[in-house]
């Protein structure tokens, strides 16, 4: 996509900022060390490192780690939330500067976990380095959390995963007190993320014929990660300790612009009033993936922007939802094809009812790393 295009584009794009992953670099080295960006970059890069210096009260150079391009880690989190939303921060503004793309033109934003942040700040709610303190403050503590707590997917090859069962489970596992287990983020129809203490995903794995049957399935994720978004961050009154900083954080008064999908309620739900509430629920509120990726579909976005260094999630959820479209229409937006197909079953019911998933079909995807660095000036 080249710039013209674009800016042609931005009044149906959306802006999708992202979170914390095992890896946090991507292309950071390369916009550093361009000629053009590296200025852009170095000052979001310093900026970011001397707030997140000043709250973890630790000498912390961004620019150095990513000149070295050494990796973040679980026991660099706060490190990894400032480079994270410190890029997401140069990237928009590398494209304004040079591109003349103002993120207030897009149709909406939103973000995954850390990403909604950084979203709402971009949108011009709060200032950015202002709203990573609160996350930086409750770093260590959501660190020291992820010991003895796993990742895992639920998902079927079925029919649609009963979300409201699936938490019933979990709450009934907590009751035992050895362990406590939750869902952190609904992907889509069909599949769920768990995060849970000890062995509860192994008694809850004991318990998926309760679900779906024998295509129900619970797959571990080999990585730790913080326990957000899920009850296990009630255990450090992390929710609550959040709450108190956000009372004196400076702004956050204004509507956002453009308006921002919160994957706390899955709605624009953001006002002049709520974002304080709204960024305290988010610590361990699910994320509502899937409820905002078919808003963004309802809304008519057909342009989905990548904010952050190597996005992985909001991407893979776009292209999986494409594919899976595509396959049970087998290449026909006519009713017939939709009741013939077998391919995917779970998606097939919402195909009738919830038309505007056809529009999956039809969104591109812009890496917005990759289109600086495509683009960048000679």
């Amino acid at each position: 996509m080249t710039p013209d295009q674009l800016k042609q584009r931005l009044p149906n794009a959306a802006f999708a900022f992202r979170g914390y992953n095992v890896t946090n670099l991507g292309r950071s080295g390369e916009l550093l060390e361009d000629a053009a960006y590296g200025a852009i970059v170095r000052a979001c890069l310093q900026k970011a490192g001397s707030v997140c210096s000043e709250v973890i009260a630790r000498p912390v150079d961004l620019v150095d780690r990513v000149r070295r391009r050494e990796e973040t880690t679980l026991a660099t989190y706060a490190e990894a939330i400032a480079l994270i939303m410190a890029m997401e921060r140069a990237q928009m503004e590398l494209l304004r500067e040079f591109f003349g793309v103002e993120l207030t033109a897009a149709k909406v934003c939103f973000g995954y976990s850390l990403g909604e942040i950084s979203a709402v700040a971009a949108a011009g709610v709060f200032d950015c380095y202002e709203a990573m303190r609160v996350p930086l403050a409750m770093a260590a503590d959501c660190a020291k959390l992820a010991d003895g707590v796993t990742l895992a997917i639920v998902f079927s090859r079925g029919t649609t995963l009963p979300l409201e069962h699936v938490q019933r489970i979990c709450l009934e596992i907590n009751q035992a007190g050895q362990g406590v287990i939750g869902v952190s983020a609904l992907l889509s129809p069909n599949s769920i993320l768990l995060m849970g203490q000890a062995e509860t995903l192994d008694r809850f794995k004991l318990r998926l014929g309760e679900i779906g049957g024998p295509r129900v399935h619970l797959r571990k994720h080999t990585s730790v990660f913080p326990p957000l978004h899920t009850p296990i961050m009630w255990e450090r009154n992390i929710p609550n300790r959040a709450g108190v900083l956000m009372h004196t954080m400076p702004e956050g008064f204004g509507v956002p612009n453009p308006p921002v999908l919160s994957l706390v309620t899955g709605t624009k739900s953001y006002d002049e009033l709520n974002a304080r509430e709204h960024m305290q629920r988010w610590v361990d509120h699910p994320q509502l993936l899937w409820d905002v990726v078919y808003a963004t579909l309802g809304m008519g976005v057909d342009t989905v922007v990548h904010v952050g260094p190597e996005p992985n999630i909001i991407p893979a959820t776009f292209s999986r939802l494409r594919d899976n479209v595509e396959a049970e229409t087998r290449g026909s937006i006519h009713m017939r094809a939709l009741t013939a197909v077998v391919q995917h079953p779970w998606i097939r019911p919402l195909l009738g009812s919830r038309t505007a998933l056809l529009r999956a079909l039809r969104v591109e995807q812009l890496n917005l790393e990759d289109f600086l660095l495509d683009n960048r000036p000679s």
